[in-house]
Formats: structure tokens, C-alpha cells, sequence
């Protein structure tokens, strides 16, 4: 089974599992690749993008996100928030069914109930799950009476202490709903074996070769009347090799390619990041913000590694913020994917994103060079070692000549990525290069990296970053359930990262996909998360 060509395998199993009259040729497919391998399709396990992608296609959770990062009813249809934000009650659907399964009896299916978000949620706490998103709920929920099903229809969680995001979090692909008696039959194959609420069901997965989806007839989401999805079924293949993928691509064996790799962005992409021209009439470019921060971070807490370094002085670290020339950067090494990140450490496409401190780092070398005279540097200072990974080495060594003309002697340490965060981890390089995603789209994430109880390795804040005036607002924030408000916190904190500047925001990077020209309905949105639901393919 695992030497069977793709194609061929699919067309199988569409002919065999598909109770629609038409032929396997007339079918809508959707078909794209996963360069990594898909590790567990168990939502308690979607950690990554791979596992993500196709979990969305399975499942639902309370809530969920659309192209704009606002929050809509999933099989919740309507919500209230309560005693001051503590508690949540959400009244949920009647019409929501589980995909079919011979473990059901009979009927080969049942609706969702309260109790299965009850029992659902509380499996992600669970130790003996070990599921990677226990965070969530970790020191949020009120663990007495956290989760409760007031009757079929109505759920109620309960947390300890306001936190305004928490929506957000609900979004997440973790918060699925499952059925236990599916979870307790299969135990831990249920990884390889899932039932979800979701527009397609599981078809057909074998490792690191094809996993195939099925339309689900039942879906209980319409878009003017006419139920979803479109499509008929999904396949993703697994071609390691990103050449391959671009390949099968051009060639109209894959329908969207997620990204464009450095080996080929030249044949691809002009530097404006437009299409090149013998692509134009045959590919959709499809761009759009993307929650991701890349950035220079810089250990402030004073110690054995950093007493000697010149990174200790704040105008030392503002002078490298204006002596990169990132527009030239993006350009040039980037081929136009991404925006400068002149601004602060909130990206775009985010409330709280200041776009009036657009201009604050904006390249001028000479403004650098007077920052590091009133600093006091000297040639003759220590050199500044920069750690980053060789994915990432043409970037540092721009970085390294564009600080080595404003007079900063800086030199280049790599290690593979899994090394390096550990030493991130573990605060044992003073200068390094990394980057920060979004879990969930709210502001407060990314702030988070700088609260002074957040220090790693137990916490998100690498830098040691340490003020009480920002550690007071983000305090506020957090008890805070008026928006407008909470956000002018978000802006003030910014600004002080700004001004202390324990990292130098790079870029504010973006989701870049080639799409091919018969396919619509497939939207972008900041979380890059892959929504095929809404698909239709015309050929």
C-alpha cells in the first residue's frame, strides 16, 4: 500500500467511499501538501501547523474565527459574560451531529451535548493525555467547578480571575469537542482514528504518503441557504522536498502551495514581491498580514554573560533599531514578503498595532551613530555576538555589515534551531535572533514575552525584560473588560518596549500562498490558519 501513487490511491478510495453516483474524475478534490508529516489528527495533540490544518477540516470547537480575526459562534450560537468575567455560559446548538461511527449503535451518530465540551475540555487538563495544550486552561480555570453542563444546551466555564482573551483561546483547534465514547474505544489510536463535528470526515491515512477527507453530508454551517463545504474531499500528499512541491504545483497536481522557499523565490517572485511575469496569467498570488514577529532579542538581566556587554546600555540598543535598513532588507533577501518593522512588537492585523509609531525605528544611520556616541561606545568595546540559526544566517549577516557601518563590531554564531531554543530557554546567549507567533489573536500574547513573572524558561520572556510601569499595565489589562480601554494598555506597553528596546523588531511577516486559478473561496487570515470549508474548484 505505501509504494501506490497517489493519484491512483485516491481515486480508489473516492470511488469506494463515496456513495454519489458521478465518477471519481468528476468529483471536487482539493489538493495541497504537507512538507512535514501530519503526527496526530487528536485535536488535543494540534500543535503545530501540519496537525492544525487538518484537524480544522474535522472539528469544531465553541467558537471561531473569521478572515478577520473576529470571534463567531461554532456550535455555540451565542455567549454571556459574567461576575465581572469569571464566568462564561454558552448556549449551544441543537443541530450539531458527530461524524458517523459504528460506536454510536444503531444510528451511527448522536447530537453534541453540553456534557461533550464538558468532558472534551477537561481531557486537554488532563496528565495522563499530556496534550501540549494544557496551557490554556492551566491556572485559568477554577479547577473546583471549571467546566459544568447546566442541561443539554447550556455550558458554563468558570475561571479564577478575569482574563479578557479567553475567547480567543477557545478558538483554538485544541478546544475541539470529541466523543468519549469514541476517545475510550480507541484510546490513544484515536489519534488515528477521529471523530469530529467538522465539514469533512476522515476517509483515509497512511503516513508520510496520503491522508484523504470526505465531504460530510450532516455539516450544519449554510452560506445563503446552501449547506457546506463545497468540495467533494481533500488529499494531502507529503512530498518532503519543496522543489517536488513546486513541481507537482506548476504541473496542476497540487490546487495551493503555502509559502515560497528560498531556493526558487527569484523564479517566482520580483523583489516587489509581485509575481514574475510567466507566472502571472497562470498563478494567484494571495498576501495578507501575518501574526508573526520576527526580531533581535537581547538579554537585560545582569549577570556573568551580559556585565561586559555593550547591549547593557539602552542607547546602544536604540542605535542598532536605526542603523537596519529593513525596507532594503525585506526587499532583497525577502523578495517583498513581509513589512518593516519599524513599529513596535505587536504586528499588524492586530488591535493594539500602533500605527502612529510607524516612523519610531525607521532606518537612520546617523541618528545611530550619535545614539552610540552619547552611549560612550568605543570601537575597542567588546564584540557582540549575534546567535541564530542557518536558516536565517543571510538575514544576520545583512544585520552584521549594516551595524558594522555605524561602527558596532558584531559577529555570527549559528546553531540548529532546536539548540539554539534551548539556549534561548535557558538565558545562555546575551543576542539572538527569533521570532514570535501568534496562539491566539490577542495583543496580550505578544506582550506576555515582557512581563517580568513571565521569565523563561518557565515563561515566554527571554529577554529577562524587567519595568514595573509596564508590568503595572499589563496587570490592569488583564482585569480589564472594557476593549477600548484594555487597548490603550496594549498601546502604552508597546511604547515602552519601544523605548527600552530589549528587542529590535525586524519585520512583521505575511502569509504568502500560490493558488491556482480555479480556486475560490479560499480566504487568508492572519493566523495563516488553512480554511477549506468555503472551497469551491471549477477544475
Amino acid at each position: 500500500m505505501r509504494k501506490l501513487h497517489l493519484s491512483i490511491l485516491s481515486t480508489f478510495l473516492l470511488l469506494a467511499a463515496c456513495s454519489h453516483p458521478e465518477s471519481a474524475s468528476e468529483k471536487s478534490v482539493f489538493r495541497y501538501n504537507q512538507e512535514f508529516d501530519i503526527t496526530s489528527l487528536d485535536p488535543a495533540f494540534a500543535r503545530d501547523q501540519a496537525n492544525i490544518w487538518a484537524v480544522n477540516q474535522l472539528f469544531n470547537g465553541l467558537v471561531q474565527l473569521d478572515d478577520a480575526l473576529n470571534i463567531q459562534p461554532a456550535i455555540a450560537k451565542s455567549w454571556e459574560i459574567l461576575e465581572d468575567g469569571k464566568l462564561y455560559r454558552f448556549t449551544l446548538r441543537n443541530d450539531v451531529q458527530f461524524h458517523p461511527s459504528v460506536l454510536f449503535g444503531k444510528q451511527k451518530t448522536r447530537k453534541v451535548h453540553s456534557e461533550d465540551f464538558v468532558y472534551s475540555l477537561q481531557r486537554i487538563l488532563d496528565p495522563a493525555i499530556a496534550s501540549p495544550g494544557a496551557w490554556i486552561f492551566n491556572d485559568k480555570v477554577d479547577s473546583s467547578r471549571a467546566f459544568v453542563a447546566v442541561n443539554d444546551t447550556v455550558l458554563e466555564i468558570r475561571l479564577k480571575a478575569a482574563f479578557p482573551p479567553f475567547l480567543g483561546l477557545l478558538t483554538m483547534q485544541y478546544c475541539s469537542v470529541v466523543p468519549r465514547e469514541v476517545v475510550t474505544f480507541y484510546g490513544n489510536d484515536f489519534r488515528e482514528h477521529p471523530i469530529g463535528t467538522g465539514p469533512f470526515r476522515f476517509a483515509f491515512w497512511e503516513q508520510q504518503e496520503a491522508l484523504v477527507l470526505h465531504k460530510n453530508e450532516a455539516y450544519f454551517e449554510t452560506v445563503n441557504g446552501e449547506r457546506l463545504p463545497y468540495l467533494d474531499a481533500v488529499q494531502i500528499s507529503f512530498l518532503p522536498d519543496r522543489q517536488s512541491a513546486f513541481l507537482a504545483f506548476l504541473q496542476g497536481k497540487l490546487d495551493f502551495l503555502s509559502g515560497v522557499d528560498p531556493a526558487f523565490k527569484d523564479e517566482i517572485l520580483d523583489k516587489d514581491g509581485n509575481l514574475q511575469a510567466e507566472y502571472a496569467a497562470t498563478v494567484v498570488l494571495q498576501k495578507a498580514p501575518y501574526l508573526n514577529t520576527e526580531y533581535l532579542g537581547i538579554l537585560m538581566e545582569s549577570g556573568k554573560l551580559t556585565q561586559h556587554s555593550p547591549l547593557r546600555k539602552q542607547k546602544i540598543r536604540r542605535a542598532i533599531n536605526c542603523a537596519i535598513d529593513r525596507e532594503k532588507m525585506i526587499r532583497y533577501l525577502r523578495n517583498g514578503v513581509g513589512t518593516a518593522g519599524t513599529a513596535g512588537f505587536i504586528p499588524p492585523g492586530l488591535p493594539g498595532f500602533d500605527t502612529t509609531a510607524l516612523a519610531y525605528n525607521a532606518y537612520n544611520p546617523n541618528k545611530a551613530r550619535t545614539l552610540l556616541k552619547e552611549a560612550g561606545y568605543e570601537p575597542t568595546d567588546n564584540v557582540i555576538t549575534l546567535s541564530t540559526t542557518p536558516s536565517y544566517l543571510d538575514l544576520c549577516v545583512f544585520i552584521q555589515k549594516q551595524l558594522q557601518e555605524i561602527g558596532l563590531q558584531v559577529k555570527i554564531e549559528t546553531s540548529p534551531g532546536p539548540t539554539l531554543r534551548q539556549l534561548i530557554n535557558k538565558s545562555e546567549v546575551p543576542f539572538f535572533r527569533g521570532s514570535w507567533i501568534a496562539d491566539y489573536p490577542d495583543a496580550e500574547n505578544y506582550l506576555a514575552l515582557f512581563y517580568s513573572r513571565n521569565f523563561a524558561p518557565a515563561g515566554p520572556n527571554f529577554t529577562h525584560y524587567k519595568n514595573p510601569d509596564f508590568d503595572r499595565l499589563y496587570e490592569k489589562a488583564l482585569l480589564t473588560v472594557d476593549d477600548s480601554l484594555r487597548l490603550q494598555y496594549y498601546k502604552q506597553m508597546d511604547a515602552l518596549v519601544r523605548e527600552d528596546a530589549p528587542v529590535v523588531v525586524l519585520f512583521y511577516d505575511q502569509v504568502l500562498r500560490l493558488v491556482q486559478p480555479g480556486i475560490s473561496g479560499l480566504s487568508t487570515n492572519a493566523l495563516n490558519l488553512l480554511q477549506l470549508k468555503t472551497v469551491k474548484k471549477t477544475r
